[in-house]
């Protein structure tokens, strides 16, 4: 190991980016990213075997341009981290292999990482060191998370998610309502931010009846939003009216980002938590952050979120919660280490 800041080269391919970081201690070296998102476009949505042959077809090629990109050879690295789950199976698989590779080659420690945890360390890369004691609200296509965080290297405390879709699962299927394109969140977002009126309808917000909050209190449910958008959407093309989409999206986007925040800063209340950490890719949408500033503000509590190009799947977090985990001493994984499609949250290392 290096007497300065450990080097960490970081592998992220949890879903349809294949992505490698290279971190030195907090500090950010490169960021490349390959992305199969329009091989599945046509398909309304990730296939998990195009997945697979895209990582395997860009993972050499991607961690080629990310040490170009930050000046080292692969021998200069102090170790190897990779997101080992949850995510899809085969293209964690891919992801896993190439990092076992890379540490036995090299003889390099190996960490297997939760790609949820790493959502919350990749914090770190834009404001410094967690703050002890943070709520951390993971938005993204497969999660709608809440997290209790303490200390980043030892574990989290989940405190809800989603009993059905998650956000952007809901976003990719409001969005193929309206005709737009997949992924649906940053084109609801642009449609919104475009002239929509995000009061025109008042669609429902899942779980947050008296009733659903003695039982679910920091859960989400976004199946019935996303039902109800489609209801009101036939409704309009069946009696021949026009959908004024921007106005829907932006009603739609309004009801998530609603309950979102409304949950998270009921978190921070109930744990007495003076921060909220906003992660995943749907942490990128812009009404989610300005309600997060806005509302948080009101209440006393501040918000860290980075910038959008961190919130997405990528390699970069992967490194970030190798490189606190090594600057925290942890014991590396072991080079047999599995993918697991269902790696629990509460599981930061697979040892």
């Amino acid at each position: 190991m290096s007497k300065e800041e450990p080097l960490i080269l970081g592998i992220e391919t949890s879903c349809d980016e294949t992505g490698v970081g290279i971190v030195r201690g907090q500090t950010l070296l490169a960021d490349a990213i390959a992305s199969s998102v329009e091989e599945h476009a046509r398909f309304g949505g990730v296939v998990p075997e195009v997945a697979s042959r895209a990582h395997l077809e860009a993972m050499v090629p991607t961690i080629r341009r990310a040490c170009e990109t930050a000046g080292i050879k692969p021998t200069d690295v102090d170790a190897i981290a990779v997101t080992s789950g949850p995510g899809l199976a085969g293209a964690l698989l891919v992801g896993v292999a190439a990092a076992k590779g890379l540490a036995l080659s090299l003889d390099k420690p190996l960490y297997g990482v939760n790609h949820l945890a790493a959502h919350v360390a990749v914090d770190t890369l834009e404001h410094g060191d967690l703050p002890k004691g943070a709520i951390a609200l993971l938005v993204s296509g497969g999660h709608s998370s809440l997290l209790a965080v303490e200390d980043i290297t030892e574990g989290v405390v989940p405190m809800g998610s989603t009993i059905d879709d998650a956000a952007g699962e809901a976003f990719d299927k409001v969005a193929r309502v309206l005709g737009l394109p997949f992924p649906g969140g940053p084109y609801i977002d642009k449609a919104a931010r475009d002239g929509g009126d995000r009061l025109y309808v008042k669609f429902p917000r899942g779980l947050t009846s008296q009733r659903d909050l003695e039982r679910h209190r920091f859960d989400f449910s976004f199946s019935g939003l996303k039902t109800a958008v489609a209801r009101w959407v036939e409704s309009k093309r069946r009696d021949g009216e026009d959908v004024p989409v921007n106005h829907v999206a932006a009603a739609f986007q309004e009801a998530v980002c609603d309950v979102l925040v409304r949950k998270a800063i009921d978190a921070c209340k109930d744990r007495g938590y003076e921060h909220l950490l906003i992660g995943g890719g749907v942490a990128a949408n812009s009404r989610l952050r300005q309600m997060a500033e806005e509302r948080c503000t009101a209440a006393g509590i501040a918000v860290r979120v980075p910038r959008p190009g961190l919130c997405t799947d990528n390699g970069a977090m992967v490194a970030a919660l190798g490189s606190e985990l090594v600057r925290a001493g942890k014991t590396p994984s072991p080079l047999g280490l599995p993918a697991d499609s269902s790696m629990p949250i509460t599981e930061v290392l697979n040892k």
